[in-house]
């Protein structure tokens, strides 16, 4: 067949030869007959890419099926053409396999009956159930459908499957839904409609009680026809998986869609369409994940606060700054006193401070403590409840095999439930613990100095408070701790001031990911008690060591440091008859030493 027109007139165009008479066989006939008409309809004439397929003639059409009105995945456009995801991917599907099709959209009763009488050789889009594999094969899944309720916004009384009961019931014919509610309730009133769209417009003009129908199709259709009266259940009732099915045997077709659905996904190409039709509308699954992140967001209002007060507190120092060099020029005459008072004030602003963060750490603490406490009230009833149902889902389960609770199988559920709930108990008991140092470290000390305390146990707290902070600059913290330390005497909580404060001062010295910082305590026969701190930071200028503990003095001031806090230290110090050290380098890090007298019997 590969003779081209121009060889075959030549041939024709050759003088006549006589020759014996012979008779050709009926095939050798039909044969020449064949040539001839193709010559006579321009075969010859075709495009090589169309021969070498045999001829677009000869490529077989797949009838391709769907409803006409299911948006956003099929559906007839404006310009009255098929449109949708469903109708794009086929074409995308038939243009990588090689396909000819025919796209055909009609009522949903028409397509599954043209399936099952041949007019239709596959569905593009059909919901999976059991029953159904009956009659039909499906593809791998391109879609969930997730279906919904709808109900009218000022109804009350339905928000479950189980609440269908003794309702009229508005589905549409055929639909996956249909098939649902013969199994569910056999007895049920239904409705029956030929579209999704009519069974909402039912339901917008107040007729009958609810409308099964699959919640992003949902959500267009009463863009589309502006249904304002009507809402679907807040959680759907059940996802099928959605995609291409044939009549029961056509398994060549389906094999053909598959590999098709299979490159797309390779390529990307079905991404781009999801995207283009499904975008984020799409719900999607909870995942456990997601309820992890639900418990983290209870820290939030904490961290809002801590940052409000950062902000208030620089707003502060800008206020007082500028009050005090216009007191500096009125006064000129009292510089020193000015200092002096300069300095009392500037104390009385940092204790004021605390005090005020005190009172907001309490509050927040307290709105934190009560979703806190209900996850550690409920999360070991949800143990308990799943202990007692164990025995009876593990009986099903050996009767009956895998079954799913929710979206997810009983076999990976089992195993995987207990320890997420004790994941969860376990991040409750953490917000509680660090909120409640958090109100003991903000509470208003007890100017008492005859405490007798455990240092390691100052040091430890203190270490916890600022180790979310720490984390941020080095994951390489060691912490060791002398045992049978002798205790010291004085006030704890402004000792666990001053070691936060050390803390802080080292980590923020920090640059880079991969440095140390080494914490440890020990006890010295000579000097006492001793902490010691030290980091891998910047250091500091040899010239600038004997200032740290000077009032406003600081090497931070663009990253907003007030020069306060070694100097609050210090003197918190010097009260407990201890001192603070101070060994540093540029770029070799800083070393600080603090030391502690023993308390006497």
């Amino acid at each position: 067949m590969a003779v081209s027109l121009k060889r075959l007139l030549s041939h024709c165009s050759r003088p006549l030869r006589p020759k014996p008479l012979r008779v050709r066989p009926a095939w050798q006939k039909g044969l020449s007959l064949l040539v001839f008409s193709l010559l006579l309809t321009g075969y010859f004439g075709a495009p090589r890419s169309v021969l070498a397929q045999g001829g677009s003639s000869q490529k077989k059409t797949v009838f391709v099926g769907g409803d006409f009105n299911y948006p956003p995945y099929e559906f007839i456009g404006k310009d009255g053409k098929p449109a949708g995801f469903n109708v794009d991917l086929t074409r995308a599907i038939a243009d990588v396999m090689g396909l000819n099709v025919k796209i055909r959209l009609g009522h949903w009763s028409d397509m599954r009956k043209g399936l099952e009488d041949g007019g239709i050789d596959i569905v593009q889009g059909m919901a999976y159930s059991p029953e159904r594999t009956g009659e039909v094969d499906f593809s791998s899944p391109h879609a969930q459908l997730y279906q919904s309720i709808w109900v009218r916004k000022d109804q009350r009384g339905i928000r479950s499957v189980e609440d269908l009961h003794g309702k009229t019931v508005i589905v549409m014919r055929n639909s996956i839904m249909h098939d649902f509610m013969n199994r569910f309730d056999p007895d049920a009133s239904l409705v029956l409609t030929d579209t999704l769209a009519e069974a909402l417009k039912l339901l917008n003009d107040g007729k009958y009680d609810c409308a099964l129908v699959s919640r992003l199709t949902g959500k267009y259709l009463q863009k589309e026809l502006g249904l304002k009266r009507i809402k679907p259940v807040p959680q759907p009732i059940m996802v099928h998986p959605y995609g291409f099915a044939v009549k029961k045997g056509n398994l060549e077709l389906l094999g053909k869609f598959n590999e098709g659905l299979a490159i797309l996904k390779r390529t990307g190409q079905f991404k781009e369409i999801q995207a283009r039709w499904l975008g984020v509308l799409e719900p999607q699954p909870v995942s456990w994940q997601r309820v992890v992140r639900y418990v983290a967001l209870v820290a939030v209002p904490l961290l809002l606060v801590l940052l409000g007060t950062v902000g208030w507190s620089r707003t502060l120092q800008k206020r007082v700054s500028e009050r005090t060099n216009e007191l500096a020029r009125e006064v000129a005459e009292k510089q020193r006193a000015l200092e002096e008072l300069k300095l009392q004030q500037d104390k009385l602003i940092q204790a004021d401070k605390m005090a005020s963060l005190g009172i907001l750490v309490a509050g927040v603490a307290h709105e934190i403590n009560n979703p806190n406490g209900l996850i550690l009230l409920n999360v070991p009833r949800f143990e308990e409840i799943f202990e007692g149902a164990l025995p009876v889902l593990e009986e099903y389960y050996r009767e009956n095999g895998d079954f799913r609770l929710g979206r997810y199988r009983y076999s990976r559920l089992r195993d995987e439930l207990p320890h997420m709930l004790g994941e969860t108990q376990d991040a409750a008991k953490r917000i509680k613990r660090i909120v409640t140092e958090l109100k003991d470290f903000a509470r208003p000390g007890n100017e008492e100095m005859s405490q007798v305390i455990d240092f390691n146990q100052v040091v430890q707290a203190a270490e916890r408070l600022a180790g979310k902070s720490i984390e941020k600059s080095s994951h390489n913290i060691t912490a060791r701790y002398a045992s049978g330390l002798p205790p010291v005497k004085g006030n704890g909580q402004r000792l666990e001031q001053v070691v936060v404060n050390l803390l802080l001062n080292a980590f923020q010295s920090l640059e880079g990911k991969g440095k140390r910082i080494d914490v440890a305590t020990l006890w010295d026969a000579e000097r006492g008690v001793v902490l010691t701190v030290q980091d891998e930071g910047r250091g500091i200028a040899t010239d600038d060591l004997p200032r740290l503990t000077d009032p406003f003095f600081t090497t931070k001031r663009e990253e907003g440091g007030t020069g306060l806090g070694l100097s609050i230290s210090a003197g918190i110090v010097k009260e407990h008859g201890g001192t603070l050290d101070f060994d540093s380098e540029p770029g070799r890090g800083t070393t600080v030493t603090l030391t502690l007298p023993a308390a006497t019997a």
